[in-house]
C-alpha cells in the first residue's frame, strides 16, 4: 500500500477522505498515515471523524513525511499555500495530487511541473468534473462525429453560493476558484488547445463577494472553435447545474446538456427547407463507467500512473493549459483586451 499524507484539513479534505473510504479500490491502495494542517486540532478532529487513529497529526509538512515515510500527499491547502507544499512533498521524495487550482500563478505552475520532472514523480490536479458521466458522453459524440466537425462549444453557469470563508475575500473569484471546472472540461471535450481570450469581469450589484462574481468570456480554440462560458455566483433564483449548462455545435448538428441527466443531441437530416429537418441521435454512454466517479476518478487515475509508469490524465503539465485559460481570462478582464495564450 502506498503511505499518504493529507495537507490542508478544512471542509474539502472530507471529500477526499470519503472518496477514498468510499472506494473499495483507493482503499486497498492507500493508508492515510498522516494529516498536516496549520491548525492540528482540526487535523486531529479529521482523524477521529474518519477513524484515522494512528495518523500522525502535526502543523508542519516536512516533519510529518519524515515520520510517516510516505509515498504520497494529497494535497488541499488553499492556493497560495500550494507551491510551498507541493515543493516540500517533492523533495521528500513523495507524489503529489493536488487540488485545483494548481498554482496561484502560470510561473508557479511552471515551476512546480519541472520541480516534478527532475523528482521523477507524478504530479496532477484533481479537476473531478472532466470524471462525471455527462462530459465523458458529450467527448465520445464529438470524436464519433455524429454533431459533424466541433464549431462552438457555449458554457452557462449561474447559482448563488453562499459559502463563507475565504472565498468571499478572494479577488477574481470565479474564474480561479469555479471556472476552471468548466475550462478545463470544454478543453477536453474539444481536445484543441485555447489560443485567445477576451473576457468581461464584474462584481454586480448586491453581491457578497468582494471581486469578480461574475465573468463572461469568448475562448478562440485552434481549428476555429469557439467556446464562450457566462456566469455568476451571485445570481439568486433560476441556479443551473454546478456542471453549467452546455450547447455543442457541430457542422451537421446540436447536443444541448443541462449538466444533470437531460441530453438533446439532433442531426440535419435532409437538404431542402429553410430551415433543414433534423433527427434525434443517440448520445452514447461512457467508454469506461470507472471514469465517471468524479473525485474517486482522479484519484483512481493518479494511484494507476503510479503503479503503473503512465502519464494521468490530469498531469500538471497538461493541466497548466486550463490554468493558463484561467490567467489569460483574468489580464483580458483586467485590460479590456484579447489576450493571447
Amino acid at each position: 500500500m502506498l503511505r499518504a499524507v493529507l495537507c490542508g484539513c478544512g471542509a474539502m479534505a472530507r471529500g477526499w477522505l470519503k472518496a477514498i473510504a468510499d472506494t473499495p479500490e483507493i482503499r486497498a491502495a492507500v493508508d492515510v498515515v498522516g494529516l498536516v494542517d496549520v491548525n492540528p486540532m482540526a487535523a486531529k478532529a479529521l482523524a477521529d471523524e474518519f477513524g484515522l487513529v494512528d495518523a500522525v497529526v502535526g502543523r508542519d509538512l516536512g516533519t510529518v513525511l519524515a515520520e510517516t515515510a510516505a509515498d504520497v500527499v494529497f494535497d488541499v491547502v488553499i492556493p497560495s499555500a500550494r507551491h510551498d507544499v507541493v515543493a516540500t512533498a517533492l523533495a521528500h521524495g513523495c507524489h503529489v495530487l493536488s487540488e485545483k487550482p494548481m498554482a496561484s500563478s502560470i510561473e508557479e505552475g511552471r515551476s512546480m511541473i519541472a520541480q516534478a520532472a527532475a523528482a521523477g514523480k507524478v504530479h496532477a490536479i484533481v479537476q473531478n468534473r472532466r470524471f462525471i458521466s455527462g462530459i465523458r458522453r458529450i467527448r465520445r459524440l464529438v470524436e464519433s462525429g455524429g454533431l459533424g466537425e466541433l464549431t462552438a462549444i457555449h458554457c452557462d453557469f449561474f447559482i448563488g453560493a453562499h459559502f463563507g470563508g475565504f472565498r468571499e475575500e478572494m479577488d477574481n473569484v470565479l474564474l480561479l476558484d469555479m471556472a476552471i471546472h468548466t475550462f478545463d472540461a470544454a478543453r477536453f471535450v474539444a481536445d484543441k488547445v485555447p489560443v485567445a481570450v477576451y473576457c468581461h469581469e464584474s462584481n454586480p450589484r448586491g453581491s457578497w463577494y468582494a471581486h469578480g462574481a461574475a465573468a463572461n468570456a469568448i475562448f478562440e480554440f485552434k481549428d476555429d472553435v469557439t467556446f464562450t462560458y457566462r456566469g455568476s455566483w451571485c445570481a439568486e433564483g433560476a441556479n443551473t447545474s454546478w456542471e453549467s449548462q452546455w450547447r455543442i455545435i457541430g457542422t451537421q448538428g446540436t447536443l444541448l446538456w443541462d449538466g444533470a441527466e437531460d441530453f438533446q443531441a439532433t442531426r440535419v437530416a435532409g437538404t431542402e427547407g429553410f430551415l433543414r429537418p433534423v433527427d434525434a441521435i443517440p448520445v452514447p454512454e461512457p467508454e469506461n463507467e470507472a471514469e465517471t466517479h468524479g473525485h474517486a476518478s482522479v484519484i483512481a487515475d493518479f494511484l494507476t500512473a503510479i503503479r503503473t509508469g503512465r502519464r494521468p490524465e490530469t498531469e500538471s503539465n497538461d493541466n497548466i493549459n486550463s490554468l493558463a485559460m484561467v490567467f489569460a481570462a483574468i489580464e483580458s478582464a483586467r485590460t479590456r483586451q484579447r489576450v493571447t495564450l
